[in-house]
């Protein structure tokens, strides 16, 4: 395998999950309420009431995506865009009781997402609707709950049975987490607390913490904020307490308070630290309600003639666009998922992520924290100009501010933000004063929530909508467009003191080209990162095909490509490319053959061509070192420096079955080494996972792969075997997937053929102990991997 170029099997095998040390007692209680639900996929009229007979409804565990477990089907309203998985409405049902103790508490229920259209009841009682999936939001259960030996019924029924919605799979149901809290009548207000660092140096720092105390009791409270800062450590730091006010029953009072640190840990990409801290809400010596908020402690900004800063120091924003699927395992993901795929990003070179085109999980935002990315948290793909018949523009009016603002303010504690994004090729920028109102207006919610972050949108043709001689594009304090780099330039150029980033841009070395060579270009993210599913526009295409990695986490050619330009490591990797390479159009989201199928595959990471008689074959090498050899079984094909256009270093090579080695040496010295050896017959499957050790909870998984080799070892591109899974132990398969973005086979299995010799298990832990998981095919030998549950 290509990973030993990165060492990425040291780093994903040794990997944990990062854990938060434990916060303090905080008084509120916080449950999760993830587990036990009942789940109907079918409309159920009357199921909000407590009464209503749900025994024969499946029993689940949320976060839940019901529409992942398919079948792909032509005829699924979803259709492409949604990746012809299906569509409709579920019901859940959570019974549940409250000891009497809980009777004087104030209590809420929090769901981190609900797709779509959601309205929720508490014992029949309608507690609210929410049609956009991406936001988070809470109600107040208080007065609806029974206490004691009576249940309550919590029901939520989602409806996403309009197609089409979007233009990517979207998932359904609660597919994000659920808590119960309860609280004192004197308690911080939600999403009220704001931790921001106004001085931000490696000497000396200012943290200042804001935040909102409500008072729902019955008669006024003489209240105080005790605020201690945890170092990285999780040691104390820092106490400080504001002076005490009163609150009059039914009000609530904001209090701020600005601690000093000398010689703080700043937030950075090398060393992502971060802080935390622990507010209470005081009566006197007795604590009433708190909660951890961790921050980091960094300064950044734009800078209009040398781009994007942080902690004084310049450099380029090397991001991608992420959409909030997992392939095999829908937009359920756990989050030990997506820190596997950061991981493999960050090797190749990335720095950003771009959440297209909507608000990610919380727990995604609290990955990119630990694990240092800068972030441009993006909120709409539409405006009130559909791009499909039942998309977010039919609530554009009504919930746009409602819903940034609760974003906004559910994120902007996490110190990756750097950007906000009011939107992704809106369709409304045409129409000029209605859209700088309707921009004026999501401005300034963002900057009402958070005056500290600044606001972009990707821009789409604004040459064409005169967006920059109109005025629109200098509504937003950095301006983004997507693709067509040299408009932003030249628009930068006409204007000086423009702010820009590339929000959406393509793989070709002229794009990569335009952002090294010129100083105020701040940064791009590429379309796109992994790829995802939906955005197709062809029967039999499920997925589209843009990513640096695969649907598995697989690195594609171009993820090499891009690491020979972006990563900081010595690297070296090899493809064979059978056709020339062909240029992405200026507007790819908008090409009529932009699809999976209409690309034939013209790079291939092996050596074992179709025809092994005489031939030439054309091998393209990705490094960033200054000179790469490349020898064929031992032979020396010449030594080759490193291109000042950054084009990768070609060789015509007469094809022999052996082994072509890659060897890159910086001052003469070998800093990498890659090669690729002709196959055999197939002979056996052998088993890899990113992690030996896992956790019998939710957001933990191992990601098991298939290799079918032959006796050498070496794996077989052209293996299309039927890879059985098989699980003893603590226990089980969740998904099996391969990267084939036209495959059908379903996710919800215990086999998968092999694509281009491989394919994948999602292995869950069900207790503790080990997990032996085994893989094998007809004619091939089995091969096996132990996972220790924990």
């Amino acid at each position: 395998m290509m990973l030993r170029c990165f060492t990425l099997s040291a780093l994903l095998c040794s990997a944990a999950l990062p854990q938060a040390a434990p916060a303090p007692n905080l008084v509120r209680t916080t449950a999760s309420f993830d587990a036990g639900w009942h789940f109907l996929k079918a409309d159920a009229p009357g199921a909000q009431e407590p009464g209503f007979d749900d025994g024969a409804w499946r029993k689940v565990d949320v976060p839940h995506d019901w529409s992942i477990e398919g079948p792909f089907d032509r005829e699924n309203k979803t259709g492409g865009a949604g990746g012809w998985l299906p569509a409709g409405i579920g019901w859940y049902r959570k019974h549940f009781a409250l000891p009497r103790a809980d009777a004087a508490r104030h209590v809420y229920i929090e769901f981190d997402g609900v797709m779509a259209n959601s309205d929720v009841w508490i014992n029949g009682f309608h507690l609210g609707k929410r049609p956009y999936g991406y936001v988070s939001f809470r109600y107040e259960m208080t007065g609806h709950l029974n206490f004691g030996a009576k249940e309550n019924v919590l029901a939520v029924r989602a409806d996403n049975s309009l197609q089409p919605a979007s233009r990517w799979y979207e998932g359904a149901g609660i597919y994000r987490h659920v808590r119960l809290v309860e609280a004192n009548p004197v308690h911080l207000e939600h999403w009220a607390t704001f931790v921001t660092t106004p001085q931000a140096g490696a000497r000396a720092a200012t943290v200042r913490v804001q935040t909102a105390v409500a008072n729902q009791g019955e008669a006024a409270r003489n209240i105080a904020l005790e605020v201690t800062l945890l170092g990285p450590n999780g040691a104390a730091v820092k106490t400080a307490s504001t002076p005490a006010q009163a609150i009059e029953a039914g009000k609530a009072a904001p209090f701020q308070e600005d601690i000093p640190l000398a010689s703080p840990e700043l937030w950075n990409l090398e060393r992502p630290a971060m802080y935390r801290a622990i507010v209470r809400v005081m009566a006197g010596k007795t604590a009433l309600d708190g909660e951890a908020v961790p921050f980091g402690i960094r300064e950044y900004h734009f800078d209009p003639d040398t781009g994007f800063w942080l902690n004084g120091k310049n450099f380029k924003i090397k991001g991608v666009c992420l959409h909030g699927d997992a392939s095999a395992l829908g937009t359920a993901v756990p989050v030990g998922e997506w820190e596997r795929r950061l991981a493999i990003l960050k090797e190749l070179g990335v720095n950003g992520i771009r959440t297209a085109h909507n608000p990610p999980a919380p727990e995604f935002l609290d990955l990119c924290d630990r694990m240092g990315f800068v972030v441009m948290d993006e909120m709409f793909d539409c405006w009130t100009v559909a791009k499909n018949p039942y998309d977010y523009h039919l609530y554009f009016t009504e919930w746009s501010h409602s819903d940034t603002r609760d974003t906004v303010m559910r994120d902007r504690n996490h110190p990756s933000i750097v950007l906000y994004s009011a939107g992704n090729e809106i369709h409304d920028t045409p129409k000029q004063e209605m859209a700088k109102e309707i921009l004026r207006g999501l401005v300034q919610v963002f900057h009402e929530a958070d005056p500290t972050r600044p606001v972009t949108q990707a821009l789409f043709r604004p040459n064409v909508s005169h967006d920059y001689d109109d005025g629109l594009a200098d509504m937003l304090d950095v301006v983004g467009q997507n693709y067509r780099e040299n408009e932003i330039l030249a628009a930068h150029a006409a204007k000086p003191t423009r702010k820009i980033i590339g929000t959406e841009n393509g793989h070709d070395r002229r794009v990569w080209l335009a952002l090294r060579d010129n100083p105020p270009y701040a940064g791009q993210f590429l379309w796109s990162g992994i790829d995802y599913l939906g955005e197709s526009r062809n029967w039999p295409t499920i997925a589209s095909g843009s990513g640096l990695l695969d649907r598995t986490g697989g690195i594609k050619p171009m993820g090499y490509e891009r690491a020979s330009w972006w990563s900081e490591k010595p690297m070296v990797a090899m493809v064979r490319r059978t056709a020339p390479q062909q240029a992405t159009p200026t507007d790819p989201g908008y090409d009529p053959n932009n699809n999976e199928l209409a690309r034939r595959q013209t790079q291939f990471m092996d050596w074992t061509p179709a025809s092994l008689a005489p031939h030439a074959e054309d091998v393209e090498v990705y490094s960033n070192c200054e000179e790469v050899e490349l020898l064929l079984n031992g032979k020396s094909l010449g030594v080759k420096p490193l291109p000042a256009d950054a084009s990768a270093r070609a060789w015509r090579v007469d094809f022999e079955p052996g082994t072509l080695r890659a060897v890159c040496r910086n001052k003469g010295a070998v800093a990498a080494r890659s090669e690729l050896r002709t196959a055999g017959k197939a002979a056996r499957v052998v088993l890899e996972t990113y992690r030996k050790t896992i956790a019998p909870v939710f957001d933990d998984v191992a990601y098991v792969t298939a290799l079918v080799v032959d006796e050498d070892g070496v794996r077989v591109p052209a293996a299309a075997a039927m890879v059985r899974f098989r699980v003893s132990g603590p226990g089980k398969v969740a998904a099996v997937d391969n990267a084939d973005n036209a495959s059908h086979e379903p996710f919800q299995a215990t086999e998968r053929s092999a694509y281009q010799g491989k394919c994948t298990a999602v292995v869950k832990a069900t207790g503790a102990g080990t997990i032996q998981v085994t893989a094998g095919a007809d004619g091939l030998a089995s091969g096996s991997v132990a996972v220790e549950a924990k």
